[in-house]
């Protein structure tokens, strides 16, 4: 960020998020810094943005930095996020997933950056809607995020009023959730499905895998193009051969590695080159 109108410390707090998240700050975004970290400074009782560089300096506190970046990064999520995506998950991909497991009757499956849990736990609904295909299955569903705070909110599968209304439909409402006060409690047999640990795709090992299926969407988007490369090569090294790449609605094009193209099999997927036929492959 070398826009004249962009201050020391926003560049500053650009180069940290990019270096820990990989997140690229772009300058039509440069208003985020102080929407995002007003409450943190509020909290801490700083009264700037310099304020804020002069403590994460002077302090070497990692608490403090992990707020800033967690504030910064976008957490946006809501449940069955493009009701088509996962139409087309429950028609196309987890019957190509059905069909390649065979016998085997077990899937492994990642969510990643996975956020307040919207997305795994919508995908645990509709396997759970659909019980009759997977009696017998042994299903492991991992979501993960960078942000501790989001996991922490995932696991106790809460939400309010407005959280539930964005994307869930009534009948799901009705079946897996209870209200609780003011907000909304997700059913423990939903929330047992899913497993939530934090997790840096771009720094951390790859977790216990290889994954038949990984959700990936809407972060490739925000990473600079040298960590969106180690990302997806990350991703690929996860994914088992014939497994299922699922990415956001903007983020088609941006796998310049040729790791992955689109599944011959499963509308709105990807597959990794290397485990497609020969003849699909060259054409990637």
């Amino acid at each position: 960020m070398t826009d004249q109108n962009v201050g020391a410390p926003e560049r500053i707090l650009a180069a940290l998020l990019e270096a820990r998240a990989g997140h690229a700050l772009t300058l039509d975004r440069s208003w985020l810094f102080d929407a995002a970290l007003q409450p943190l400074l509020r909290a801490h009782g700083l009264p700037s943005l310099e304020a804020l560089v002069v403590a994460l300096a002077s302090t070497d506190d990692p608490a403090l930095l992990a707020s800033v970046i967690d504030a910064l990064i976008n957490h946006e999520t809501y449940f069955f996020r493009d009701t088509s995506v996962f139409e087309a998950l429950d028609a196309h991909a987890l019957e190509h997933l059905r069909r390649r497991a065979g016998e085997r009757r077990r899937l492994d499956i990642w969510s990643v950056g996975c956020s307040t849990g919207q997305e795994p736990y919508s995908l645990a609904i509709l396997m759970a809607d659909r019980r009759n295909r997977w009696v017998d299955w042994q299903v492991r569903l991992l979501a993960t995020d960078i942000s501790a705070s989001v996991i922490n909110v995932a696991r106790t599968g809460r939400y309010s009023h407005f959280e539930i209304q964005r994307g869930l439909p009534a009948r799901a409402m009705i079946d897996w959730f209870e209200p609780d006060g003011t907000d909304w409690l997700l059913r423990g047999a939903i929330r047992q499905k899913v497993d939530f640990a934090v997790h840096n795709l771009l720094a951390d090992p790859l977790p216990p895998g290889p994954f038949d299926f990984i959700l990936c969407r809407n972060l490739l988007y925000y990473l600079t193009p040298d960590h969106r490369a180690r990302a997806i090569d990350k991703l690929a090294d996860a994914l088992a051969p014939g497994g299922l790449l699922m990415l956001g609605a903007f983020e088609t094009m941006l796998d310049s590695t040729g790791r992955f193209a689109a599944s011959p099999d499963a509308r709105g997927m990807y597959q990794r080159v290397d485990a497609m036929p020969r003849r699909l492959s060259a054409l990637a």
